[in-house]
């Protein structure tokens, strides 16, 4: 067992004392948990974290991981369908969960007296969840309405879920989209799903993480009476191991989207895993290019040369890859290649210039402000703390990750810059309005 207590983070000008106090161990069947005692108010947040996402599907079975997150909710031996909801509900509590490339994860917000009912519904779910013909059929329904929501309906949703990220990893598993193909997901068969289950939703592949208003003892104990005997996964798991080759030459692609109203320039940028260092300061670059008003494409793309009516730019951090993302979408009048060549001009003038330490101090002070913001609440908490240990291997890193970006220096953001906006190494997308026949 570690207990570890957080130091005080002194910032530029301020001085800040996040103390954020856990303790985590292992139980026998390979469950890492993590205990964040809040006593402040009477509320607790419950969260499982499975190492699992949509890069662990095959590629003719993509969609699983997503799937699950809604299959997981029909219940159990002991849970009835549809009653998952109904006992969040009555207990004055609130539930969810979400999908990603690398992870699925689910949380309860419950009164702390209820702690044990979360627990309960969470070793349900790893134990023996429903995986059966009724629950498969319900959620085939329920997904592919979703994809139509939320991908086939929306502007310029399926161009980057699905041609962005096929080229930028033409190989590696990120390819394919979260939500997945519904062919796959309406040729799988019941043993398939049953399999994916066996595999992935078991305590050794899993983070248990609970935060809130608990006392530490009792909880560990109910942790065990709950989890304890719930049996290691018997298959093995595959993580891949993929290797892309380096963009070399600019990809271009053009597209149409029958729901875009005006022309859309995506530019995509391969970069390194979350847990580089380089993959900070590309957060660091992301809020300085398009982050608020006095951002440099923010203020002179859009708002002094109004070519745009809006503009982004972001570090989208993965487990095996980075995607560092530019958009923008055109002004009346505008085109794409306007656009574009004042997007560039700012990337160029960065990669040239670099950036003053008053920028970067700037910025620094904003992520420290954002840290606070995230772990504020019990369920912020739960989720840093789980992330953390899942994917950087240094829980303690909820306290301490901000002394990465402090350590990053103006020289860092100019080398970063020109080491990975290249013209050369990008998709450039461009999204035109679907023409009318």
């Amino acid at each position: 067992m570690k207990k570890i207590i957080l130091p005080f983070i002194l910032l530029t000008g301020f001085m800040f004392s996040q103390q954020i106090k856990f303790e985590e161990y292992d139980l026998s069947n390979g469950l890492h948990v993590i205990l964040h005692k809040d006593n402040s108010n009477p509320v607790v947040a419950i969260s499982v974290s499975y190492h699992v996402g949509s890069k662990n599907e095959k590629p003719d079975r993509t969609g699983f991981a997503h799937f699950f997150e809604h299959l997981l909710f029909e219940g159990s031996e002991n849970i009835k369908r549809g009653e998952f909801f109904q006992y969040i509900n009555k207990a004055g509590g609130q539930n969810n969960a979400n999908t990603k490339q690398d992870r699925t994860y689910y949380y309860e917000i419950l009164p702390s007296n209820q702690l044990g009912l979360g627990l309960w519904l969470e070793s349900e779910r790893m134990l023996h969840a429903k995986v059966d013909k009724e629950g498969i059929e319900t959620q085939r329904k329920v997904v592919k309405e979703e994809k139509r929501l939320r991908i086939d309906n929306q502007p310029y949703s399926d161009a980057i879920t699905r041609i962005l990220w096929n080229d930028l990893f033409p190989t590696h598993p990120y390819h394919w989209s979260v939500i997945g193909s519904m062919e796959d997901l309406d040729a799988a068969s019941e043993e398939d799903y049953v399999h994916f289950y066996k595999t992935f939703y078991v305590p050794d592949n899993a983070v248990l993480t609970i935060a809130g208003d608990i006392d530490l003892e009792q909880t560990k104990k109910m942790i065990n009476d709950y989890f304890g005997s719930i049996p290691r996964g018997k298959e093995k798991i595959i993580r891949p191991a993929i290797e892309e080759m380096p963009i070399t030459k600019e990809i271009i692609v053009d597209t149409e989207d029958r729901n875009a109203q005006v022309p859309a320039l995506i530019l995509g940028y391969r970069t390194p895993k979350q847990t580089d260092k380089d993959a900070y300061v590309l957060t660091i670059i992301g809020n300085i290019l398009s982050n608020g008003e006095s951002s440099r494409i923010v203020k002179n793309v859009q708002n002094k040369k109004q070519l745009a009516m809006y503009t982004g730019s972001f570090l989208w951090p993965l487990e095996d890859y980075g995607v560092f993302l530019v958009l923008g979408l055109t002004n009346l009048g505008v085109t794409i290649d306007q656009l574009g060549g004042a997007i560039d001009e700012e990337i160029e003038n960065l990669k040239k210039n670099g950036i003053t330490q008053k920028e970067l101090d700037i910025q620094i002070n904003k992520l420290e402000k954002d840290f606070i913001d995230a772990n504020s609440t019990v369920e912020g908490v739960a989720e840093s703390l789980s992330n953390y240990y899942l994917f950087y291997h240094d829980t303690n890193l909820i306290n301490s990750a901000i002394e990465i970006y402090r350590s990053i220096t103006i020289d860092d953001v100019k080398r970063v810059a020109n080491q990975y906006l290249n013209e050369n190494q990008r998709v450039r997308l461009t999204v035109m309005p679907e023409k009318k026949p």
